[in-house]
Formats: structure tokens, sequence, C-alpha cells
């Protein structure tokens, strides 16, 4: 009588499974980290060499540290009256613009979450859609006009250039802010005797007030660094801070460069470091729909 012989198996041993399920967790982590290291590098990197390159007097290659260091830098930049009116400028058209932004932005943004209207969707499309194509395009055919009008060279024609920059975040994040704001609420309180305009100083505003937010920082930073279409209109009579670093790169040492590029991005990261708190776990995680 023939016999017959048992294949070998390859079945995994049940206590191998473990052992495997373990191997593949530690392989995700190393990944993981090695993935936020290189993340770390590409971000931080270039903030590093910006802070080293401004205090040192000289780096040649292959040194891996400078010649020496040295304050030079930033007495070149505080002592330029150029740079100093283009900080004053930076420091003025921002803030104009995102309250210029909010007076002209913030009822469209209403208007678009409340009402229906034809042509509703098209416009709200055709907002996002001018910022879907090179600006430069636009700022050229713009200065066609401004020469025109006579707005070239003019704290208008610039102020128009950076409300270009700010309208879709100033239109849409509100506009969703003030759509989400529920019917039923502002209903119950005109229902307890409140006018119109109570109810929406009461109850729409301080509920949409996170998004609007959000949108002031967006506008905000957007003008702060807003640089081609201030170039093309406001200069040679206006500089500001990203327009200036055309002038720096081209007539100045990298040292004077770089120290202007971290005063450029004070303002920027103090804003975001303020608003961090709220952003992460409070009224802004709204607007940005975060949490």
């Amino acid at each position: 009588m023939a016999q017959t012989t048992a294949a070998p198996t390859t079945a995994v041993v049940p206590e191998e499974r473990p052992a495997r399920a373990g191997a593949r967790t530690a392989l995700s982590r190393v990944l993981a980290v090695l993935f936020a290291l290189a993340l770390a590098v590409f971000i931080i990197g270039p903030l590093a060499w910006l802070a080293v390159r401004a205090f040192a007097t000289n780096w040649t290659y292959p040194n891996l540290l400078p010649d020496g260091w040295t304050l030079k830098w930033w007495g070149v930049v505080f002592h330029d009256a150029a740079l100093g009116v283009a900080v004053q400028n930076s420091l003025f058209f921002a803030p104009i613009t995102v309250l210029v932004s909010a007076l002209i932005c913030l009822p469209a943004a209403w208007a678009f979450a409340r009402f229906e209207f034809p042509g509703r969707r098209l416009f709200l499309i055709g907002l996002f859609a001018a910022n879907a194509f090179p600006k430069m395009g636009l700022f050229v055919s713009l200065a066609a006009l401004f020469y025109t009008l006579n707005l070239m060279n003019s704290i208008l024609g610039i102020l128009i250039v950076h409300l270009l920059g700010t309208v879709v975040f100033m239109t849409w994040i509100p506009s969703a802010a003030f759509a989400a704001v529920p019917r039923s609420l502002e209903e119950a309180a005109r229902d307890a005797g409140a006018s119109k305009v109570r109810v929406f100083f009461s109850v729409t505003l301080p509920m949409a007030l996170p998004g609007i937010l959000v949108a002031a920082i967006m506008s905000f930073l957007a003008s702060f660094d807003e640089a081609q279409g201030t170039y093309l209109v406001g200069a040679p009579d206006y500089f500001t801070m990203p327009t200036q670093m055309y002038t720096l790169v081209l007539n100045y040492p990298t040292q004077v460069a770089a120290v202007f590029s971290i005063l450029l991005a004070i303002p920027s990261v103090a804003l975001l470091l303020a608003a961090h708190k709220h952003i992460v776990g409070g009224q802004l995680a709204e607007g940005f729909q975060i949490k």
C-alpha cells in the first residue's frame, strides 16, 4: 500500500506574527522620523542659513562656519534711510488694505451667503479664478489702465493692487462663515423681539467672527508680502519691504539681504504666533476648519 508524503508546510507559525507586526511598526516609525527630519531641514534650513548669514562677516565655501561674526550688517540696515522708509510703507499699506478690503468685501460676503441671485456662483468662481492665473500679466494690463487714470506711482494705485490680492480671502472665508450661522438662532432672536440689526450684531457677527479674523490675517499677510504689482506701480517713488529686496539683492552684500529678510519675516511670524493659541484650539480654528 502506497504511502503519501505530506508536503512541507509554509504556514506562518502563530508566534512569528507578532514579531512581523512589530518589525513593520518599527519600520513605519523609522520612516516617519526620517520624513519629519527631512521636512524640518526643508523648512528650518533656509531660515537657519539666513540667521547665520545675517551675523557673518564672510562665509566662503567649503567652510562649514563663517569666517567671523559681526553686527555690522544690522547697522547698515537700520541706518539706511531708504530701508527705513520701506518698512514704514509696508506697515502703512498692510493695515489700510485690510481695513478697506473688509469694508468692501464683507457686505459682499454677507450677500453671497444669504441671498440667491442670478450669477451668484459665477461671481464666486470669478473671484477665485482671478487668483488662478499669473499675476504679472494682470498687473501689466492694470498698469496700462493706471497710466490712463494717472494712478501710476500713487498711493491709491498701490492700494488697489494690494486689494486685488485680498478680495478672494475677504470674500470666500467670511461668506462661508456667514453661511454656517444657523438660521434657527437668528429666527429665535427675531421671535423674541430683536430687530434685524440687533440680531446681526448679537448673533450672526459673533458666530462668524472667527472666519472674519482668519480672512483678516490672510489678507494682512498677502498685502505685506505683495511685491510684483507694488514694484510695477510704485517704483521708483514707493518701495515696500518686499520690493526693496530687489535693490538689496542687486546693490548690497548678501548679509544685508539676509538681515532684511529676517525683518520681513518678523511681522508674519509674530502675527501667526499671537494667533497660534486661538488657531489651534480656539475660535479661529473654526474659521480655518482645522478642529
